[in-house]
């Protein structure tokens, strides 16, 4: 039976809270532009963090984002040592978080399913009522 690590997922969440910081208001590269950090998980001996993300603008430019962020890792490691004050600042790994967009998709579906299904059953007659 796998460990709880509770210090990993607190260590990930600030994690997730100062990179969120530190590109908004510290990287400079235009390609980025804006993203929301949706989760970070960070192995249990904090030597590695997955870093997802998503972009407002839709996935099409996502890999091109991810490439950036990749690139300014180490200047994100960088700021990020001293805000976190661990022995150890982890690799951080960037992943397109596509999880949003496949829930919009799927409740566009449902909401179209619905509608559909509502076009096709019969109305109900109008009850008029008629002071007899």
């Amino acid at each position: 039976m796998p460990k709880d690590f509770p210090r990993s997922r607190r260590v990930a969440d600030q994690i997730q809270r100062e990179l969120a910081e530190i590109i908004r208001l510290e990287l400079q590269d235009p390609r980025v532009g804006m993203i929301t950090i949706t989760e970070v998980v960070a192995t249990h001996d904090l030597e590695h963090a997955k870093v997802f993300f998503t972009l407002l603008d839709g996935a099409a430019r996502a890999p091109e984002v991810q490439q950036a962020l990749t690139r300014a890792a180490g200047f994100l490691r960088t700021r990020l040592g001293p805000r976190m004050r661990l022995r150890l600042t982890p690799q951080l790994t960037f992943v397109y978080d596509a999880s949003v967009e496949r829930g919009a998709a799927l409740s566009n579906l449902i909401d179209n399913a619905v509608a559909e299904d509502r076009s096709q059953r019969p109305q109900p007659p109008a009850d008029t009522d008629a002071d007899s």
